[in-house]
């Protein structure tokens, strides 16, 4: 089977990151080909094969992929080691383990990375427009400060692929959810036929306005791009995620 094709981020030495494509595995259809999400109907032998094939391109055991399954809320998990069951309702997942690859799926919701090289810790954080709104970005960065004394002058981050503003219309009812938790409308949102929210800027604000300075954003449309990267408003729920993940190598 072909090795897993995936988009790097460069946070300097000593760490690996990356988001998954669609190009590289054995999933068919709308999982196909690369997914590794037990959660949105993919074969089980095919996402096990996946992962894998992800594991062995990175150099460790399949059981040190960690990824939670997400709720879109806001909890933030601590991870010191392999985890023997699922890790349930939790958004973002952080740890200073080297070899221990933590991640977060996403189709259309935005990933985000973020890299502490002082205290060598990482969060991959998952940021659907739910968690966005709750300000999730910033939470995960609070988190890192009070578990590894992170500084956010010093961190590093990425905003991966996901919906682009030109592509996320939304409702009134989703537009007013955003004005009312105090998001500065006029940066974040534009109005076409309907309302459209740029997720990507409005979780690089967050993360500036705590400190992150030193942001990438990807620029990647999953809807756009879908034939790269799975978009769920274009292939249905019923399709695969992308899976962006961080690991300290030792």
């Amino acid at each position: 089977m072909p090795n897993p094709q995936l988009t790097y981020y460069d946070l300097g030495e000593g760490v690996t990151a990356f988001s998954t494509t669609r190009h590289g595995g054995c999933s068919m259809g709308n999982y196909g080909a690369f997914n590794i999400n037990n959660y949105c109907g993919d074969d089980a032998s095919h996402i096990a094969e996946n992962r894998r094939s992800l594991a062995a391109l990175l150099g460790i055991e399949d059981c040190h992929i960690v990824m939670p399954h997400q709720v879109h809320g806001v909890e933030v998990r601590r991870i010191d080691g392999p985890q023997q069951e699922v890790i349930e309702g939790v958004d973002a997942v952080m740890t200073d383990v080297p070899g221990l690859c933590v991640g977060v799926s996403t189709a259309d919701c935005i990933p985000i990375i973020i890299y502490d090289p002082q205290h060598h810790a990482a969060c991959a954080v998952h940021a659907g427009w739910r968690g966005t709104v709750q300000r999730i970005a910033q939470v995960a960065v609070e988190a890192m400060c009070k578990t590894y004394g992170s500084d956010p002058s010093q961190m590093k981050a990425v905003v991966g692929p996901g919906i682009s503003l030109e592509s996320f219309e939304v409702g009134e009812e989703v537009y007013q959810q955003f004005a009312d938790a105090d998001f500065d409308m006029s940066k974040i949102a534009r109005m076409y036929a309907k309302w459209h929210i740029d997720l990507p800027m409005c979780n690089r604000l967050q993360l500036e306005g705590i400190g992150v300075n030193d942001i990438y954003m990807s620029g990647i449309c999953t809807y756009q791009q879908y034939q790269d990267y799975f978009s769920a408003r274009r292939l249905g729920i019923n399709s695969g995620r992308v899976f962006t993940g961080v690991m300290m190598r030792k």
